[in-house]
């Protein structure tokens, strides 16, 4: 039977190929446009990078490339008296034809000048350090990333990750709390589904990766126009849906179905829709895991060019996320059984949209962006699961916020301008009632919380290019404030100055440098908790975080194609709140499934620092791709004694080589390895978990935070393999992929789980007269070997 199913899955592949060898017919529309005024660039070149293959633009800019191989291609676009410009990664098809803008930066040089070269690592003139590119197709083709950008990320310098295989944004040692994230110029407040409130971390993206064009990953220096972050941003360019025909494409990968949608809406219209439902629950039941999540998301663009001066663009998606107890296993083990004594039901849906309408001048544009987001969060746990007692943890917070702003970005005498305002309506609400054990007494919490608030923002930012593009130069001005409290509605309070330099020292090797204040809003869990008695405890001393970033870094290009870099950083923080119950900095929250970070009265005297240096090497050909990089890191906050502690993500080592390489008949092998040195955590206080009233208020061990980050784990390091193979056909396309994630089973020592020794009976054994439990430690060993299939078809 074995050898019969060998032979018949055989054939179909060998009748897969067959086929797939006659359709080679794939084309690419697009236009080549001005970054000054939209305006079109008639008899532009557009060739395809590493073939003789290419046309030149008509009048309105517009161009049209046929007989070309599926696949992923670049597009190189040049004109007198502008930057050569590379496109993102396209992929190509038979049946289907998709639109591609190139935007042309003009060029102080004079026209009878040769055109300059394309750079495939080309950063932006207002962010010459610590910024990089990610292309479409090093998301698709990530191995052990199942087309997740939050993971993807995870191969770039000074990304840390955790081993619990949570998607937490790790930048620089700085908290998962401390990053911003922009599709198309619309914030979204919420990158993951099950995202831990106040932070940014969660177990699955919500980001349809068939909607990312390219992603600009800043990990320091961002421009004035970027807010409310203090260690990284995550700025999307989305695709536009065909301007041909409608496509559609079905998809399983490793944990959900996804349905997508795309193409014109008459003339001047194109759209691209997604839904996409997670199977999980089901794999989870099967193997005996004692949480079963679902989560559902849609995505949408829809994109109007009224005319060559008025555009369009209107993006939202959603969420609906439910995580259930798996309370039907026979005979839990011990860490089934831990973990359903303290994780709480979850249920959570969250949505944004937003519009882009832009109007494009002589010399610039004027945008404005008007959007909306809403977060719903739910979480309830009872003691040992028993319905018929008292809830210990009950939480529900709805977070909204309504969003303008406007921006005038403009050239003048070489120099470009960015000017902007921004106004921001929110609302905040929460019912918490919680046992806790603190300062050696058990009590609860229990209060309402709503509030409104108003915030506002002015920036600019002024860049240039002098001595030929030897010396680019950029400075940048911010301020924030609100009306939550008088300290906070002063934006002269919150200036945030920022500049970066580049000086090519030689035509191969340039020295960059960026300095800049940056501050962020406390989250709305630390300005709206409340005490018993419903007093706003920390409405009279909050204050914006701040970091002060100085970057400093040398890169050298080997060839257009392979590119050398080392990069130091320092972040000074300040205003950091300190939880007064723990004496933990917020610093060190955010990372926990399940859970709400900055819910405490805090005070707002924490320090912190991180510092370490970057070494990256890239290389970029048309049929191999390598990212290797290599990060020391030191972060460090102060506690409630104004001492300096390792935070939870000072992790010291983070080395990742990825390597991809395309083979014959649509063939890919990839492979990616990754080493992250050993987290600092907390051990827990035993003995005063033993005690029953402190256990069940909680269902589990309470941390020692006289020891705060004490310990430290084993470093982590996990090798994943990727194979893709692609099958084009006249009418539709076949796309297969096997992922295996650590490779080498690679086996990581968690905190041990601390459960409770039961009777034989199956009661809880106890002593000291039935007032406290008797404590088992339980070795905690995580990580598989997972292998993944996934196929993509489009038609």
């Amino acid at each position: 039977m074995r050898t019969k199913m060998k032979h018949y899955i055989f054939t179909l592949l060998s009748i897969l190929v067959i086929l797939s060898s006659w359709a080679q017919n794939a084309s690419v529309t697009g236009r080549i446009t001005d970054a000054s005024n939209n305006d079109p660039i008639g008899f532009s070149n557009i060739i395809v990078v590493g073939t003789a293959i290419g046309t030149t633009s008509d009048l309105d800019g517009k161009f049209t490339i046929t007989g070309l191989e599926p696949g992923y291609v670049q597009l190189q676009a040049s004109f007198i008296g502008y930057k050569s410009k590379l496109s993102e990664d396209i992929f190509l098809s038979n049946n289907n034809t998709p639109f591609i803008e190139i935007i042309l930066e003009p060029t102080a040089q004079e026209l009878a000048e040769v055109v300059i070269k394309a750079d495939p690592f080309e950063k932006k003139l207002e962010a010459p350090i610590s910024m990089q590119r990610i292309g479409t197709k090093e998301i698709e083709s990530n191995p052990g990333s199942n087309r997740d950008i939050s993971r993807v990320i995870q191969s770039f310098p000074g990304v840390g990750s955790t081993p619990a295989f949570r998607n937490d944004v790790i930048i620089r040692g700085g908290g998962p709390s401390e990053n911003r994230f922009f599709l198309d110029d619309v914030e979204i407040p919420v990158l993951n589904h099950f995202s831990t409130q106040g932070a940014s971390g969660g177990p699955v993206g919500i980001i349809n990766a068939d909607f990312i064009q390219s992603v600009d990953f800043y990990s320091g220096t961002f421009p004035s126009n970027k807010y409310n972050a203090l260690s990284g941003v995550l700025d999307f360019k989305l695709k536009e849906g065909s301007r041909e025909k409608t496509n559609i494409q079905a998809a399983v990968g490793a944990s959900e179905a996804a349905f997508t949608l795309d193409g014109p809406m008459g003339d001047k219209t194109s759209y691209i829709f997604s839904l996409r439902r997670s199977y999980l629950q089901f794999l989870f039941s099967a193997i005996g895991l004692p949480f079963l999540p679902t989560f559902n998301d849609y995505q949408l663009k829809v994109k109007t060019n009224f005319d060559v001066k008025n555009q369009l663009t209107i993006i939202s998606l959603g969420s609906l996320d439910n995580l259930v107890l798996n309370e039907g296993i026979k005979d839990p083990d011990a860490s089934q059984e831990y973990i359903l004594s303290q994780i709480p039901v979850n249920n959570q849906w969250s949505y944004t949209i937003g519009s882009v309408y832009k109007h494009f001048f002589d010399k610039g544009f004027h945008s404005f962006v008007l959007s909306r987001n809403m977060l719903n969060n739910e979480f309830y746990k009872y003691p040992d699961n028993d319905e018929s007692q008292d809830r210990s943890f009950d939480y529900l917070s709805r977070e909204i916020e309504n969003k303008l702003r406007y921006e005038l970005t403009f050239r003048n005498n070489g120099i470009k301008y960015s000017f902007g305002v921004s106004s921001e309506f929110a609302k905040y609400s929460n019912a918490t009632s919680q046992k806790l054990y603190l300062n050696d007494s058990l009590f609860s919490i229990d209060y309402n919380s709503s509030f409104n608030l108003y915030k506002y923002g002015l920036f600019g930012q002024a860049s240039k290019s002098f001595l030929d593009n030897r010396l680019q130069f950029t400075f940048g001005l911010r301020m924030d404030g609100n009306n939550y409290n008088e300290q906070m509605a002063d934006p002269l309070k919150q200036t945030s100055p920022r500049f970066s330099v580049s000086y090519a020292v030689t035509a191969n090797t340039r020295l960059n440098t960026g300095i800049g204040r940056y501050f962020q809003l406390p989250a709305y869990t630390t300005l709206g908790y409340r005490d018993n008695y419903n007093v706003l405890v920390n409405s009279e001393s909050a204050k914006y975080i701040g970091a002060n970033h100085f970057n400093l870094g040398v890169e050298h290009r080997f060839s257009r194609s392979i590119i050398l870099s080392l990069e130091g950083f320092y972040k000074d923080y300040f205003q950091y709140p300190i939880d007064i119950n723990t004496g933990s900095s917020l610093a060190n929250q955010g990372a926990e499934y399940s859970s709400v970070a900055g819910a405490a009265p805090v005070i707002f005297s924490g320090t912190g620092q991180a510092t370490g240096f970057e070494l990256l090497n890239r290389i970029n050909l048309n049929s191999f791709t390598w990212l290797a990089s290599y990060t020391f890191v030191r972060s460090l906050f102060t506690d409630f004694n104004d001492k300096l502690v390792p935070s939870s993500w000072d992790s010291k080592h983070l080395l990742s080589i990825t390597a991809t390489k395309e083979l014959k008949s649509n063939w890919r092998i990839g492979m990616k390895w990754r080493f992250v040195g050993g987290l600092p955590y907390t051990p827990f206080d035993l003995e005063t978990s033993s005690y029953v009233a402190v256990f069940n208020a909680i269902g589990q061990p309470y941390p020692d935070f006289n020891r705060l980050n004490e310990a430290r784990f084993n470093s982590f390091h996990q090798l994943d393999l990727r194979i893709d193979k692609n099958f084009f056909f006249n009418k539709w396309a076949l796309m297969l992929y096997l992922d295996i994630q650590n490779a080498y089973n690679f086996k990581n020592q968690g905190q041990d789980f601390i459960i409770r020794e039961k009777n034989p009976d199956g009661t809880y054994k106890t002593t000291d007269s039935g007032t406290k439990y008797v404590l088992n430690s339980v070795p905690n060993e995580s990580g598989t070997l997972l292998p993944t299939v996934g196929l993509m078809i489009k038609f």
